[in-house]
């Protein structure tokens, strides 16, 4: 087969893409009183106007204990409406729209939220100094349900795509992840056991939503922590989906929100500008030796997560979605060689709105983001890049 070109039209599930670039989810700090603004809208439109094929609206939470903190949209009647405006503004410039769909479990703050936050098994929460309680039955069955109305609600507002998140030790991340699902029941234990709630809720929504949209899912390479999810498990995992059928493809991301987030992001770590836009306890937490080394540090290489994606690669036939410090046209153009179907890029495109229209008129062949990663902490006040705004206008 020819290797497909990454700036041509592609299909994704039943949704036509002009091309396989994707804007991946990177929470924007622009719902302040947890309702679609006009900034959303306006940011999303930048990439949108710059020539990504998908742009992915990224935290929608399924339900109130889902958000990691309370300025995070719910997704139902109350924002509907927004959503739908920015579903309509953004198809309206030709790219298409997702949005990420998920429950933070224990990555959410539960004194910020209101309510405690739910993890597979129940452990403290460095982000709310408060106990996360283990999810009951109840829960589960809720939350799956959640799921669905959620995406019944999307697909009202005119999204194009659903991405479930089952990475960064979110809900469904954290039942995968045997370090921290404890649990002795039938949703602990072996992967077959841990991975119950991630199928329940994909099997849910495609049932759900049929052929009127693709559904993918975020899915950790490795969580990058002792007692996290594993490539093994993570190929484990994806061959359970794959078999299902519920998915059109799989977004492949690693690190933990909880307990190592670099691992994601590679680069420069930012620990004082980080910790000075966290809460005051958090913040003096991070001060700390202990606080420090939680923000590790792993040098950055174009396209980092490329050999354990190889690995994912071999193992499924499921479209997949390459991410990881991806700048490079070139960079592009090899991972649709090595059999990859869509590329997937934050940092790029919040440096260079524009990146794509740039690369396809040959006006660029890479991005210019240094990957200084000082973009991190602004996503508690409106996510931009600070090298961008510094430069003269």
């Amino acid at each position: 087969m020819s290797t497909p070109d990454v700036l041509a039209p592609a299909s994704l599930g039943p949704v036509a893409l002009r091309n396989r670039t994707v804007k991946a989810a990177t929470f924007e700090g622009r719902t302040p009183h947890g309702q679609v603004t006009q900034e959303l809208i306006d940011y999303h439109l930048a990439v949108a106007e710059g020539g990504i094929g998908l742009t992915t609206v990224a935290y929608l939470a399924v339900a109130p204990e889902g958000r990691t903190h309370r300025e995070q949209v719910v997704v139902g009647p109350d924002t509907e409406g927004g959503l739908a405006r920015m579903a309509e503004a953004v198809k309206a410039t030709g790219a298409a729209i997702a949005g990420q769909v998920g429950h933070a479990g224990p990555v959410a703050n539960g004194r910020s939220n209101g309510v405690h936050a739910l993890a597979a098994s129940r452990m403290p929460s460095p982000l709310s100094m408060q106990m996360v309680r283990s999810a009951t039955e109840a829960d589960l069955t809720r939350v799956t349900g959640a799921y669905v109305a959620t995406a019944r609600t999307l697909v009202r507002a005119g999204f194009d795509v659903l991405e479930l998140h089952m990475a960064h030790s979110y809900l469904i991340s954290s039942f995968l992840a045997p370090g921290l699902n404890r649990r002795k029941d039938r949703w602990g234990g072996p992967l077959e056991h841990r991975a119950r709630l991630a199928r329940q809720v994909a099997r849910a929504v495609r049932e759900e939503v049929g052929d009127a949209v693709a559904v993918t899912a975020k899915v950790s390479l490795s969580d990058g922590f002792k007692g996290g999810v594993t490539l093994r498990e993570s190929i484990q995992l994806l061959r359970l989906l794959e078999e299902d059928g519920t998915l059109d493809a799989v977004q492949l991301s690693g690190g933990s929100s909880l307990m190592n987030p670099m691992y994601l992001f590679r680069g420069d770590v930012p620990a004082d500008e980080f910790a000075a836009s966290m809460p005051l306890p958090v913040r003096w937490g991070m001060r700390t030796p202990v606080g420090r080394s939680f923000l590790k540090e792993y040098p950055f290489e174009e396209a980092y997560f490329r050999p354990k994606a190889l690995e994912v690669r071999e193992a499924v036939s499921l479209p997949l979605m390459l991410l990881g410090g991806i700048n490079r046209l070139e960079t592009m153009q090899q991972a649709m060689s090595d059999g990859f179907d869509f590329v997937a890029m934050g940092r790029a495109v919040l440096r260079e709105p524009d990146l794509v229209n740039r690369l396809t008129a040959g006006q660029a062949a890479a991005g210019v983001c240094i990957h200084c990663n000082r973009c991190m902490p602004t996503i508690y006040s409106g996510t931009r890049c600070p090298v961008r705004d510094a430069l003269p206008v």
